[in-house]
């Protein structure tokens, strides 16, 4: 039976909350995020503010910069988590396949169900509407017959839109992609394509199946039939939280390694709080090192270990240091949960930007 995959993507969703709240503040630029003055980021802003080339995970004090009258609202985390389940509510009507990806996102497999006579392109529309009405915001929707082209249909008409890409269309429709649009490529993964003379996904089509993958490496493998339309990745409902981490600004970079290093014992002890009060019981398989530069670039390092100490978040730390080796504006310090059940990406997720 051919797959029905709808992907449902809410709109700049934390500000559509606020403006669902407060109508004085539609048509105006805005944004969620940290303070300007104490090194806040933004976390999502609407799309009057995108005019002005605001984005999220921008300085909210460079956001205001080029959005002087951006007005950026503080988080509202516990209620957004409410509004999300109500969303969640609604979806849960149409099949008990889900696979959320945040709380303004998720994946459904509607395969084989009988509401609007089976058609997925109907079920969205209904999705859409009931959560407008019902809720009070928009989402946008992508359906089509697997994960990777549902997410990216998803985007194709945002804001408050639904496309759909129908299996006899992928053929036509997939070529012309931008390698960009792939699953699991970014920044620096689509800088070495375009060094190889790659640029869409018909530029990979063209190119000979094990010749490609020699060239890219053990991801080539799943690149390549992305670049084909193919993708087995069940939609799969999760239950369980897949990584837990605490992560923190510092008014002013860290100037360096000694200094970044300083800081990891406090960051893990706030981590092994949060692990005891944690209602989810599970594996420690990784731990990780999040560190975002003065330029706003992040990387993240990682190794399997089944209970990490304070010399194994150092050693990544320094490893993860000696990337860029400037100054530091964001430390974090997580770990990563066994899971039961691994989708077939897991084994690629290298990249880093």
């Amino acid at each position: 039976m051919q797959r029905k995959i709808i992907h449902i993507d809410c709109d700049c969703f934390y500000a559509a909350v606020e403006m669902r709240d407060d109508p004085t503040l539609r048509h105006r630029p805005i944004a969620v995020g940290g303070d300007p003055g104490r090194r806040g980021v933004i976390s999502t802003c609407n799309y009057e503010a995108r005019q002005y080339g605001v984005r999220s995970a921008m300085a909210s004090a460079y956001a205001r910069r080029l959005c002087p009258q951006l007005i950026i609202l503080p988080h509202r985390i516990s209620y957004y988590r409410e509004v999300s389940l109500q969303i969640m509510r609604i979806l849960q009507q149409y099949t008990d396949r889900i696979e959320p990806l945040s709380l303004d996102e998720a994946f459904l497999d509607v395969t084989g169900q009988t509401h609007f006579q089976g058609s997925a392109t109907r079920m969205a529309e209904a999705i859409r509407k009931q959560v407008r009405s019902q809720v009070g915001i928009t989402v946008s929707a992508g359906v089509a017959p697997n994960k990777f082209l549902a997410k990216i249909a998803s985007e194709w008409n945002k804001p408050d839109g639904l496309f759909v890409i129908r299996p006899d269309d992928v053929e036509r429709f997939v070529p012309a992609l931008p390698v960009e649009k792939l699953h699991g490529v970014g920044k620096v993964t689509a800088e070495r394509l375009h060094r190889l003379g790659i640029h869409t996904c018909a530029d990979i089509r063209a190119m000979d199946h094990f010749r490609f993958v020699e060239k890219v490496g053990s991801f080539g493998e799943y690149l390549y039939r992305l670049a084909h339309g193919q993708d087995e990745r069940p939609v799969e409902a999760r239950d369980e939280r897949k990584s837990l981490s605490v992560e923190h600004t510092y008014e002013r970079d860290l100037p360096d390694l000694d200094s970044c290093l300083r800081q990891i014992p406090a960051l893990q002890d706030r981590l092994q709080q949060r692990l005891q009060r944690s209602q989810k019981d599970g594996v420690i398989k990784k731990a990780f090192v999040k560190i975002k530069f003065a330029d706003f670039t992040s990387t993240t390092m990682e190794c399997c270990v089944g209970e990490p100490s304070l010399p194994v978040y150092q050693s990544l730390c320094d490893e993860a240091f000696q990337r860029k080796g400037m100054s530091v504006r964001l430390l974090g310090v997580g770990v990563r949960f066994a899971e039961r059940i691994h989708a077939p990406v897991t084994q690629y997720a290298f990249d880093f930007a």
